[in-house]
């Protein structure tokens, strides 16, 4: 499963982790298509595209955003010139 939405780039409590909080649809799909296959924590592990960059993580699931999480490491945040507040597209397919 693949999906495409757009989303905000936020940090996790003035710390050094940034996150984009995947839509409310996006993310009760994925709770449906992985019920009781998800790693520690609830895991989804996922491979993502944003602009021309590619990665392998995994997603969280959030009780504050009553939705899944996707966390954005540096090397993507640079390369991609992404922000604290910056919107942008992102692919994201099921592993």
């Amino acid at each position: 499963m693949t999906f495409t939405f757009d989303a905000r780039l936020w940090r996790w409590r003035e710390g050094s982790w940034f996150f984009v909080t995947l839509p409310h649809d996006v993310s009760d799909e994925i709770d449906d298509a992985t019920a009781g296959m998800t790693g520690g924590f609830g895991a989804v592990k996922v491979a993502v595209r944003v602009g021309a960059t590619e990665w392998s993580t995994s997603i969280f699931p959030s009780k504050e955003e009553k939705s899944f999480v996707l966390p954005v490491k540096k090397a993507v945040r640079s390369a991609e010139d992404l922000h604290e507040g910056s919107t942008t597209t992102f692919q994201l397919t099921l592993v």
